[in-house]
């Protein structure tokens, strides 16, 4: 925790010292149509390179270089299609399967690929965030009857379900500390605040924003605690407070954006995937992404 508040004070140090940038501005960065529209994930890893699912067809990773250059990086097995995307400490991609029911593991540099976790009481999973410990959580919501719940998935892969009678559960994440998870529910349009037991069990459930139009679709935390979500169908992703307090609204070209992540050299670039054109869109920021900055601890020695 120590390195991590170090790291957050340089960085911000170096955004004051970068204040003349154009913050909030978001312009495409691949071109369009390389991907699907069902474009989602996205993750980047240390090399700032962008992974993202379904390039150029629907059961497939996409890996896109700083540069926006863009290639296939797998193709997945008969039966899985996947959504999700995450880094963990051991630097594996982990990829929610949501027609395979299951969590997917996967080497960043060969695309050796293994099933981590299977759950056939998913209705299929979605998203995923990853607590401080390694362990991770998923939506899972159920579109056809509007609802949802949430998993978790200790290190070993075992999974016990945290949170169920919830509405269509789809971007989550935790706070800093790790002690808040944060999941909205794309079709009741709703943010919601769990706290954290030691077991990694869910407690002290309660709303803490409502939108009236639109919806949700990926969301991720900056490091210092605010929550970035995709508005699907808006065109926008809103910046809120952990009390939910609107602090800012980016407007994107393209009306469908699905998910996003940090990244870029300071991790204060947002690449978020956009459905619409199937393609990627970036825009710079004042905070650096929480992943981002675990990333550059899992790296060190």
């Amino acid at each position: 925790m120590l390195r991590l508040a170090l790291g957050i004070a340089v960085l911000s140090c170096l955004a004051a010292v970068q204040s003349a940038e154009v913050l909030f501005q978001a312009q495409p960065f691949t071109r369009a149509g390389l991907f699907t529209d069902g474009i989602e994930g996205p993750a980047c890893d240390a090399q700032g390179n962008i992974y993202c699912v379904k390039f150029g067809g629907e059961h497939t990773l996409g890996k896109t270089t700083p540069k926006g250059e863009s290639e296939l990086f797998i193709t997945l097995p008969e039966g899985s299609t996947a959504n999700g995307i995450r880094f963990a400490p051991d630097g594996y991609l982990y990829v929610a399967d949501y027609t395979g029911h299951q969590i997917l593991k996967v080497h960043p540099t060969t695309g050796d690929l293994t099933v981590f976790a299977h759950e056939p009481k998913m209705n299929q999973p979605n998203d995923l965030a990853i607590a401080p410990d390694g362990s991770f959580y998923a939506s899972d919501p159920d579109w056809k009857n509007g609802t949802g719940q949430i998993w978790r998935f200790d290190r070993a892969g075992k999974s016990s379900r945290v949170a169920k009678d919830m509405g269509t559960t789809n971007g989550i994440d935790l706070s800093p500390d790790g002690q808040v998870l944060y999941v909205n529910e794309s079709v009741q349009r709703r943010v919601w605040a769990f706290s954290v037991s030691a077991d990694g069990s869910l407690k002290n459930k309660r709303l803490i924003k409502e939108f009236p139009d639109f919806g949700f679709d990926g969301m991720r935390v900056d490091a210092k605690g605010d929550l970035y979500i995709t508005r699907h169908g808006k065109g926008t992703v809103v910046k809120l407070s952990p009390q939910g307090k609107i602090l800012k609204e980016i407007e994107l070209p393209g009306s469908k954006p699905s998910n996003l992540c940090f990244g870029g050299p300071d991790g204060r670039t947002i690449y978020v995937t956009e459905m619409e054109h199937g393609r990627l869109i970036s825009f710079r920021v004042d905070e650096p992404g929480l992943e981002w900055l675990r990333m550059q601890e899992w790296q060190r020695p």
